[in-house]
Protein backbone atom coordinates (compact mmCIF):
# COMPACT_ATOMS: atom_id res chain seq x y z
CA UNK A 1 0.00 0.00 0.00
CA UNK A 2 1.30 3.20 -0.97
CA UNK A 3 1.89 5.55 1.60
CA UNK A 4 -0.26 9.07 1.92
CA UNK A 5 1.04 12.79 2.04
CA UNK A 6 -1.11 15.15 3.90
CA UNK A 7 -2.81 17.61 1.59
CA UNK A 8 -1.82 20.54 3.81
CA UNK A 9 -0.99 20.98 7.57
CA UNK A 10 -2.16 23.52 10.40
CA UNK A 11 0.52 24.49 12.64
CA UNK A 12 0.57 27.03 15.36
CA UNK A 13 2.26 29.52 12.92
CA UNK A 14 -0.89 29.74 10.90
CA UNK A 15 -3.17 31.15 14.12
CA UNK A 16 -2.92 34.83 15.85
CA UNK A 17 -2.39 34.01 19.85
CA UNK A 18 -3.33 36.32 21.99
CA UNK A 19 -2.46 36.15 26.09
CA UNK A 20 -4.85 37.11 28.92
CA UNK A 21 -4.76 36.97 32.69
CA UNK A 22 -7.69 34.53 33.57
CA UNK A 23 -10.94 35.27 35.56
CA UNK A 24 -12.07 33.17 38.62
CA UNK A 25 -10.84 31.72 41.32
CA UNK A 26 -6.88 30.68 41.27
CA UNK A 27 -5.33 33.77 43.83
CA UNK A 28 -2.45 36.33 43.60
CA UNK A 29 -0.29 33.63 40.99
CA UNK A 30 -3.14 33.67 38.88
CA UNK A 31 -3.88 37.20 38.95
CA UNK A 32 -0.73 38.41 38.11
CA UNK A 33 0.10 35.79 35.33
CA UNK A 34 -1.18 36.26 31.36
CA UNK A 35 -2.23 32.27 31.31
CA UNK A 36 -5.49 32.28 29.77
CA UNK A 37 -5.06 31.62 25.57
CA UNK A 38 -7.06 32.73 22.82
CA UNK A 39 -6.21 31.61 19.34
CA UNK A 40 -7.80 32.57 16.12
CA UNK A 41 -6.98 30.24 12.90
CA UNK A 42 -6.44 33.80 10.46
CA UNK A 43 -7.69 31.54 6.88
CA UNK A 44 -11.25 30.51 8.31
CA UNK A 45 -11.99 32.63 11.08
CA UNK A 46 -12.48 29.98 14.11
CA UNK A 47 -11.22 30.63 17.52
CA UNK A 48 -10.39 28.58 20.59
CA UNK A 49 -10.18 29.98 24.34
CA UNK A 50 -8.88 28.25 27.35
CA UNK A 51 -8.12 29.08 30.47
CA UNK A 52 -8.62 25.95 31.95
CA UNK A 53 -4.70 25.44 33.31
CA UNK A 54 -2.06 28.19 35.40
CA UNK A 55 -0.14 26.96 32.71
CA UNK A 56 -0.03 29.32 29.47
CA UNK A 57 1.19 25.90 27.49
CA UNK A 58 -1.13 23.60 28.63
CA UNK A 59 -3.94 26.46 27.62
CA UNK A 60 -2.28 26.99 24.36
CA UNK A 61 -2.81 23.63 23.37
CA UNK A 62 -5.86 23.07 24.55
CA UNK A 63 -7.09 26.95 22.99
CA UNK A 64 -5.30 25.45 19.55
CA UNK A 65 -7.14 21.84 19.80
CA UNK A 66 -10.60 23.80 20.47
CA UNK A 67 -10.26 25.93 17.10
CA UNK A 68 -9.62 22.81 15.53
CA UNK A 69 -12.80 21.08 16.39
CA UNK A 70 -14.87 24.01 15.82
CA UNK A 71 -17.40 23.61 12.95
CA UNK A 72 -16.39 26.78 11.30
CA UNK A 73 -12.88 25.23 11.48
CA UNK A 74 -14.08 21.70 10.09
CA UNK A 75 -15.87 23.38 6.92
CA UNK A 76 -13.02 25.31 5.95
CA UNK A 77 -10.46 22.44 6.49
CA UNK A 78 -13.27 20.58 3.92
CA UNK A 79 -13.53 23.00 1.25
CA UNK A 80 -9.69 23.70 1.75
CA UNK A 81 -9.58 19.35 0.77
CA UNK A 82 -11.77 19.90 -2.13
CA UNK A 83 -10.23 23.16 -3.63
CA UNK A 84 -6.80 21.15 -3.64
CA UNK A 85 -7.73 18.09 -4.69
CA UNK A 86 -9.71 19.88 -7.49
CA UNK A 87 -13.48 18.57 -6.49
CA UNK A 88 -14.52 22.27 -5.99
CA UNK A 89 -13.64 22.52 -9.98
CA UNK A 90 -16.05 19.53 -10.54
CA UNK A 91 -19.07 20.93 -8.46
CA UNK A 92 -18.62 24.48 -9.87
CA UNK A 93 -19.91 22.81 -13.06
Amino acid sequence: MAQQEPLFSVTARDCEWSYTRGTGAGGQKRNKTSSAVHCSHRPSGAHGYSEASRSQLDNRRDAFKKMAESAKFQTWAKMEMMRRTGEALEIER
